[in-house]
């Protein structure tokens, strides 16, 4: 494939980047919505087309509320990069890589767009979204829409605090974006999605010092337990990634969802990090254990039933898509399987409102 000039390096020396808002402050709503794209010529343009156009429709909306934290951070799967943008490719990008041990199941589920529209407002995450779906019309099928909410004190619905270990500030844009290591794309992140159903009865069932030990915190005070009571199994202990002496952290953006009448309870886990491999080694911690076997029990009563990751390139790689440059055709990449067998918002600044990470990115 030849190389297509929509990607950041093809800026002149100089020129900076402005992030998507993957840091945006949290909200107490969401929508998190995935598609994939239509076969044909004419589905990739019209996707290609979107891309500049998403800065437009965000502007329109957040208008109508400038105090309502409005933001959208759009995302791309593998192959939908490659059918789209063709080469320079992001490093680290592939698709979602399936997880099986014992009764425990992480699925790779389709996946080219991802959006994730946040507001102080559901009125406004959904007027975004429907702008969107209006816009790409039948250059899109969706594939998943969970529309999130804040549960109390930022819990999830198990009762617990969720997220209090995010890195703030520097040390977020320090987790999130990419820097020198994938130069052509300083300034994206990576993002994995998954939807989380819960089986809140037999949660309940268990005593509160039982589900203590499996998250590893204290229900009520949001303390983490001290390492010589907390399982090494405990959900805290096993998404705790070090690497040379140092604490390598993602932003989670998670959110709590369900239907009532259906007797549905769930969590939409987001993670956002500047290289999937951090998410990924959590996921396997997880469901595999460390050592394997010593698994996360919170398995027992949450199980994924999707699971996608998506490249977010830079607010500027988007306004810069070129409409006349064609869609390159990739033929798609099976989903990998790790296996194993069971063992004893920043104010707007008049460029492009989806920008915000406290300042922009400089590609060297």
């Amino acid at each position: 494939m030849e190389s297509n000039s929509t990607s950041a390096s093809a800026a002149a020396p100089g020129v900076r980047a402005l992030a998507q808002s993957v840091a945006a402050p949290l909200t107490r709503a969401a929508i998190f919505l995935v598609a994939t794209v239509n076969p044909g010529i004419e589905n990739r343009e019209a996707v290609r087309s979107f891309c500049g156009d998403l800065a437009g429709l965000y502007r329109a909306v957040d208008f109508r509320d400038v105090e309502g934290a409005l933001s959208c951070v759009m995302g791309f799967g593998s192959e939908a990069w490659d059918r789209l943008f063709g080469t320079p490719r992001p490093a680290n990008l592939h698709v979602f890589r399936e997880i099986r041990a014992g009764a425990r199941h992480a699925v790779s589920t389709p996946g080219d767009l991802l959006f994730h529209i946040r507001a102080k407002r559901m009125d406004l995450c959904f007027e975004l979204a429907t702008q969107i779906m209006t816009r790409l019309g039948d250059a899109v099928s969706p594939i998943d829409e969970v529309h999130g909410f804040r549960y109390f004190d930022d819990r999830d619905l198990i009762g617990f605090v969720d997220g209090t270990e995010n890195p703030r500030g520097e040390a977020a844009i320090d987790a999130v974006l990419i820097g020198d290591e994938d130069p052509a794309f300083a300034g994206g992140s990576y993002v994995i999605v998954q939807k989380y159903l819960h089986d809140i009865s037999g949660w309940n069932a268990l005593s509160t010092e039982a589900q203590e030990r499996i998250i590893g915190r204290t229900k009520l005070s949001d303390i983490e337990l001290d390492d010589s009571v907390k399982p090494t199994s405990a959900h805290s202990a096993l998404t705790t990634i070090v690497e040379d002496g140092k604490e390598i952290k993602i932003l989670r953006d998670n959110m709590p969802f369900g239907r009532a009448s259906h007797g549905e309870s769930g969590t939409y886990f987001i993670g956002y990090s500047r290289s999937p491999r951090t998410t990924e080694q959590m996921l396997e911690n997880m469901f595999i254990g460390r050592p394997p076997g010593n698994y996360d029990r919170l398995l027992d009563f949450s199980r994924p039933v999707t699971g996608s990751l998506f490249f977010v390139p830079s607010a500027t790689f988007l306004e810069n898509v070129a409409e006349d440059q064609p869609a390159l055709a990739a033929s798609p990449a099976a989903p990998t399987v790790v296996e194993i067998a069971q063992s004893p918002k920043s104010d707007n600044d008049g460029s492009l409102g989806i920008g915000s990470l406290k300042g922009e990115i400089s590609h060297e």
